[in-house]
C-alpha cells in the first residue's frame, strides 16, 4: 500500500519508533536518558508529545534509531 500524505507518512513513523521501543521495552524516560548521549535534550514529557503529535525533526527519529542500537531500517518496515 502507497502512503499518499505527509500525516500518513507522520503517523506510520511514530507507529515505528513506538513499537522498536515497545519491543526493545524501552522506556519514554530511558530513551530520554539515551537521546542524551547522542546530544538531544528531551524529557520523557517531550518525548510523548511528539510521539501522541505523531510530528518531529528528521533527527528526532534518526537519534531514536541511535539510542535503539538498531543497525538499520528497511523502509518496508515503516
Amino acid at each position: 500500500m502507497a502512503i499518499t500524505s505527509e500525516q500518513e507518512w507522520a503517523e506510520r513513523a511514530a507507529a515505528f519508533l513506538k513499537h522498536k521501543l515497545r519491543e526493545a521495552e524501552v522506556t519514554y524516560a530511558e530513551l530520554a536518558k539515551r537521546l542524551k548521549k547522542h546530544g538531544l535534550k528531551e524529557t520523557e514529557a517531550s518525548i510523548t508529545n511528539k510521539l501522541k503529535r505523531g510530528t518531529f525533526p528528521a533527527t528526532f527519529f534518526l537519534a531514536c534509531l541511535a539510542a535503539l542500537e538498531l543497525d538499520g531500517v528497511a523502509l518496508e518496515e515503516i
